[in-house]
């Protein structure tokens, strides 16, 4: 029964690693629209700064949490303040904010 236990919860730790991975394949980084991103949960929206900041840096390293929060704050502005819903997430201007102008 335990081994049945601990066999189920790998099984579903792989899942849910797997799950995760496969979001971040899906997920269309820097050209979400910003009708998609502002409907998207907090972990999403995090999956897609990430997978957007590692597109705009050709994927050479993965950002710093603090990179991925103050992109997050940027484009939830943007995309707030956005009158098309259609502009995707890597026109906010992050100028400023992870880079000085």
């Amino acid at each position: 029964m335990r081994t049945t236990l601990l066999i189920v919860a790998a099984a579903v730790a792989l899942g849910a690693a797997g799950c995760a991975e496969a979001e971040k394949a899906v997920n269309k980084g820097g050209d979400t629209p910003c009708s998609e991103f502002v409907a998207q949960d907090q972990d999403k929206r995090r999956v897609t700064v990430t997978k957007f900041l590692e597109q705009e840096s050709s994927g050479d390293a993965a950002p710093s949490a603090q990179s991925v929060d103050a992109s997050l704050a940027a484009i939830q502005v943007m995309c707030s303040a956005q009158a098309n819903p259609d502009t995707p997430i890597r026109e906010a201007d992050l100028t400023g904010i992870l880079v000085p102008k």
